[in-house]
Order: C-alpha cells, then sequence, then structure tokens
C-alpha cells in the first residue's frame, strides 16, 4: 500500500470517493509530512495550515453528500508565492518585498483551484524577482534539491520543484518566462508543463510569462491543466477557452509516423554535459523505435539572440529596482543587483528598442525551425543541477543565464514545451528531456510525453527525508 504522500491526484480523487480515504486525513498527513522535509530543503515559503485543513473538512462534506465541486474537490496543491492568494503577501522572493500588503484577490490560477475544491497547502519559494534560474532568494534562503541536498533545484519555480520531488500532495503550480517550470521540473526529476501562452490566464499578464502545472505524472499535469485552463477575463492575452478534458485525451496516441527533430546542441550558452547528450538520444531513438520518424536538427539560436534576450530581462529588472527607494534596493540579493545594472544602467532607448527586437527575432527563429516538424525533443538544461547555494550555474553576475538557451526560445514563441524525467546521471542526479510542439498543441505535447513516460527507462523511487 503506498504512503499518502506517494499517491497522485487521481488516485486521491478515487479513494475519496470510495470512502478509504477523505481530504482531512490527507491533509493533515501532508502536513505532517512537510513538517519533516522542511528543515532539509526549504520548499515552502508560507504553510496555511489552518486555512488548509478547513478546506479539507468543507470538502470531506462535499464527497459524503456526493457533491464534489470537481475531480480534484479535496486534492492539496501548491502555489508558487508570485501568484497571488487572497489575504497573503506576493513579495515575489526579495526582501525588498516583505512589508507589501496582502493580495485582495486570488489570481486566476487560485481562483480556479478554490472553485475546484482544492486544498491549499501553501506558497512555495523563489528566488528574488524570479529573474535567475536558482533556489536562491535574499527573502527565502537556499531552497535545496530532494535528491541532494547540495544540489540546486534550479528556479525559478525553486520550491515547486522540490515540494513536488519530496512529496508535498502531488499537485503543484510555478510560472515560466525563461525556464522557470522546466529547468526546476528536470533538476528535480518531476514533470513541467510550459503552456501555450494564454492556455492558462494569469495575472498581471507580460510577454512570454505563463503558470504551469508540476508533477510527478503527466496524468496528474493534465488532470490540473483541465481547472487551470478555464477562463479568465483579467488575463488580455489569455486563448479563447477551449473545453478539451487533457487527461480524458491523454491516452492512445500513436506516434507511427510522426516527424520529431531532436535539437542535442544549441552551440551557444553552456555546453551540453555528456549524459543529457546521451539521455535526449536515447529518448529519440525510443520514439523512433515505436514508428516515429527522427531527424536531426540544427541550431536556430545564436549568441547575437540569447544576449538580446539577456539585454531583455536586464532591462526589465533594472527597471523595477531603480523604482524603488536607496532602503528597499539595499535589501536585494546584490548578485541580482549587480546583474540586471551592470549594463542597463547604460542603456539608451535604441538599446532597450534592440532588445526587444531580438526577442521578435527569436521568435521568428524559433517558429520557422520548428514548423517543418511534429514535434522536437531537445534537452531541457545543458547541464546537472549545480551547488544549491549559487544564484547561478557559474555564479558570474555578468553571464547569469548562459543555461536558458533550450528553454526561452519557446516562452517567445509562445509554444508549449514540458520537461520529463528520463533518467539518473552516474551520480544520481535526474535527468529530463523537453518537448516542444507547434503553438496551442498543448494535448500533443502532454500526449507525447506520456509515450515517453512509458518509454523511458525504470525510474527511481522517490527521496524520502
Amino acid at each position: 500500500m503506498s504512503a499518502i504522500h506517494e499517491l497522485s491526484a487521481s488516485e486521491l480523487a478515487t479513494r475519496y470517493a470510495d470512502g478509504t480515504l477523505s481530504p482531512l486525513e490527507v491533509t493533515a498527513d501532508l502536513l505532517s509530512h512537510i513538517d519533516a522535509w522542511e528543515p532539509k530543503i526549504n520548499a515552502m515559503y508560507r504553510v496555511k495550515r489552518d486555512s488548509a485543513l478547513a478546506q479539507a473538512r468543507e470538502s470531506e462534506a462535499r464527497w459524503q453528500s456526493k457533491t464534489p465541486r470537481s475531480a480534484l474537490d479535496g486534492v492539496p496543491v501548491t502555489l508558487k508565492e508570485n501568484i497571488a492568494t487572497r489575504g497573503d503577501p506576493s513579495p515575489i522572493g526579495t526582501r525588498a518585498n516583505e512589508d507589501l500588503p496582502p493580495a485582495a484577490e486570488d489570481a486566476p490560477p487560485a481562483a480556479r483551484l478554490r472553485e475546484a475544491g482544492c486544498v491549499i497547502l501553501g506558497k512555495t519559494t523563489m528566488p528574488d524577482y524570479g529573474m535567475l534560474s536558482s533556489g536562491l532568494s535574499s527573502l527565502h534562503g537556499v531552497t535545496r534539491n530532494p535528491w541532494r541536498s547540495d544540489r540546486n533545484t534550479s528556479g525559478s519555480s525553486s520550491g515547486a520543484g522540490a515540494a513536488a520531488a519530496a512529496g508535498y500532495g502531488p499537485l503543484h503550480i510555478g510560472t515560466d518566462i525563461g525556464g522557470s517550470v522546466r529547468l526546476p521540473a528536470t533538476h528535480c526529476g518531476i514533470f513541467g508543463l510550459k503552456p501555450s501562452l494564454g492556455r492558462i490566464p494569469v495575472y498581471p499578464p507580460y510577454i512570454g510569462r505563463v503558470a504551469g502545472p508540476m508533477t510527478r505524472s503527466v496524468e496528474d499535469a493534465a488532470l490540473l491543466l483541465n481547472v487551470l485552463a478555464r477562463p479568465d477575463a483579467r488575463d488580455f492575452m489569455s486563448l479563447p477557452y477551449d473545453a478539451t478534458d487533457y487527461a480524458a485525451a491523454l491516452e492512445g496516441r500513436d506516434v507511427t509516423g510522426l516527424r520529431i527533430g531532436i535539437l542535442t546542441d544549441m552551440n551557444v550558452g553552456l555546453p551540453v554535459h555528456a549524459e543529457i547528450r546521451a539521455a535526449t538520444e536515447a529518448a529519440a531513438q525510443a520514439l523512433a523505435a515505436a514508428g516515429a520518424r527522427v531527424e536531426a536538427m540544427g541550431t536556430f539560436l545564436s549568441a547575437e539572440l540569447l544576449d538580446g534576450m539577456t539585454r531583455f530581462f536586464e532591462a526589465r529588472s533594472y527597471s523595477d529596482i531603480v523604482a524603488l527607494t536607496p532602503k528597499r534596493r539595499a535589501k536585494i540579493l546584490p548578485f541580482i543587483v549587480e546583474w540586471c545594472s551592470h549594463r542597463a544602467k547604460k542603456f539608451k532607448g535604441r538599446d532597450v528598442m534592440a532588445a526587444y527586437n531580438a526577442y521578435v527575432a527569436l521568435r521568428d527563429a524559433t517558429v520557422r525551425a520548428t514548423q517543418p516538424y511534429d514535434y522536437v525533443i531537445s534537452p531541457t538544461s545543458p547541464i546537472l543541477p549545480y551547488a544549491a547555494e549559487l544564484p547561478c550555474p557559474g555564479n558570474d553576475p555578468h553571464d547569469a543565464l548562459p543555461h536558458i538557451a533550450f528553454t526561452v526560445p519557446y516562452n517567445m514563441s509562445e509554444q508549449p514545451a514540458a520537461s520529463i524525467n528520463w533518467t539518473a546521471s552516474e551520480d544520481g542526479l535526474p535527468i529530463g528531456v523537453q518537448v516542444i510542439g507547434r503553438r496551442f498543441d498543448d494535448l500533443g505535447v502532454l500526449q507525447l510525453a506520456r509515450v515517453l513516460e512509458g518509454l523511458r527507462p525504470a525510474q527511481r523511487a522517490w527521496p524520502e527525508h
């Protein structure tokens, strides 16, 4: 019999329906599980103990009266702390915002969870402003990888990745503007979906920014997407509502004849680790053995385009920090201040427009390169998890984003992309591969990821505290 923290969302719903488990029993067990893990990994910003137990009691009553609000009624979930929840602060990972007032309303993902009857366990950690792929924050401290506590979770959905790997319930939600769902997913050995821009309404909307499921299985991500993809008028970039049941349509995808590109080198940024390259090639070979047509694909990203996107992010963050008082600015992680200001403080209008134009050019290049294929397979990250205390690989504030070359293009092109764990390195560190689809084909990415889930090598047992 599986422990409660090992149960999937669908398993929990089945057991709620047959009365062999209750939402209150599950929530209480998970809160104890979190208490045991937290001193080791620091994945939570806030644990909403009292409100979670109250929500669980209400859900239990609904199941007993056979009136659940959804298939996920009573299923526990965490949200990244930058996703506003009514009555809680959202400091975006930085001490500069530690005294901001609580949010007056739920952001769209939180609102959809409450409507579905989910139990919100709390909020997960993130680095300052969410702009580095790390578990280091001036406010939250260091979030550590459950597989090895000396290793980084990556980020910026650092706490969500750690919480999923450690079994803080089956469902977690992160956000992604350059890889912030997929990078923690690969480094924590879980599944993470960056949906098409607008598939999951968010607030405030921004270029390339999405919310996405982070789970231990593809099925749980599909169940969560069913809830999160419902409409919300606050997101002016949201897509027209599509009532697809992603979970129901997950199984049975025939890959025979699919044209799949395999991209193992971007030739910019960090070089690809040999074990990561081998895992990507093995995933592609497994699809070929299942009937897909797999073709080698060349890079479409230049050093100039990647640097342009870096300048775009620097200008965005520098604009945020120069608006702060000196007292508040002094509370930000110094690495972040140096990273975003060393060039941006000298930018003129034409420099900012050049950075914006790099975003447009990258979008064009990404769509052109991937359009011939039904799907593309690539590494999610070129590197294995690095040291937990570092703000980025290499610890260089003047070159802080060389590891996002495989992820950031699909934020700009608005295409769905997911990271699924494939295997582990010789040192026992997770290795994920990325699945990229055409714009709007979120279902296809989930289906292909589900196929890979069935083809991949046997997975290790999840880490225990």
